[in-house]
């Protein structure tokens, strides 16, 4: 007998097809295809957790459907637009801040902010999306967002910036390569859970390898 559809099915359709629509010709690293890699590293650590499985999921879904790096650093988009969809859905209000908060609080920001909300469902969203930020596709989304801004490869002169503000994180203009020292390699040590850790760890030693290749190529050594 075919499974029976349940309205939480129904919800998370409606989500991915909402979410589809919205982020249709986004710059190839925050497409509906990172949402969809987020969605299912979500799934994977909230195996082993204790959480509230919709939040998590919509979480997920819903936690760049309006990255404020592509709406002129408006934060307030997202939450906006995520709190309508769900309002639209027959959301419970608990859920709908739970999920808010989480697209409020999941980005990095340079990593030199104080966390006000906590919750066992931000820290697994947010290991999900900072896995899809490290190895191999993490490199590829690193380059690809640094081509959409026509930002220099790397320049042995501009050295990284370990202690920017979350407005001079938002504001830099800083080669690729930067990138990978101002946020990737933070990464790792960063991570809320243990999966997610797990993970990081593979991840993080792929991009050390690719950092060492590149300067040696950079150098003309190989």
């Amino acid at each position: 007998m075919p499974k029976k559809t349940t309205p939480f099915d129904l919800l998370i359709a409606k989500t991915m097809a909402f979410v589809k629509q919205e982020l249709t010709n986004a710059e190839g690293g925050h497409d509906w295809f990172h949402i969809q890699r987020v969605y299912n590293n979500a799934l994977l650590i909230s195996k082993h957790e204790k959480v509230d499985q919709t939040v998590v999921v919509l979480g997920a879904l819903l936690h760049d459907i309006a990255d404020s790096k592509f709406h002129n650093g408006d934060e307030s988009i997202g939450p906006r637009k995520a709190t309508v969809f769900l309002q639209n859905n027959g959301v419970s209000e608990k859920t709908i801040t739970h999920v808010v908060k989480i697209i409020e609080n999941i980005s990095f920001k340079g990593g030199n902010t104080t966390k006000t909300f906590h919750s066992k469902e931000l820290e697994i969203v947010q290991d999900a999306d900072r896995l899809d930020a490290i190895g191999a596709i993490g490199i590829a989304r690193t380059f690809n967002y640094g081509g959409f801004k026509n930002r220099a490869l790397y320049n042995p002169s501009i050295k990284p910036n370990l202690k920017m503000t979350p407005q001079e994180y938002k504001a830099s203009k800083a080669p690729t390569i930067n990138h990978f020292y101002e946020k990737l390699l933070l990464l790792k040590d960063k991570m809320n859970t243990q999966t997610g850790t797990n993970i990081a760890q593979e991840r993080h030693v792929f991009m050390e390898k690719f950092l060492e290749q590149f300067y040696q190529e950079w150098d003309g050594k190989k």
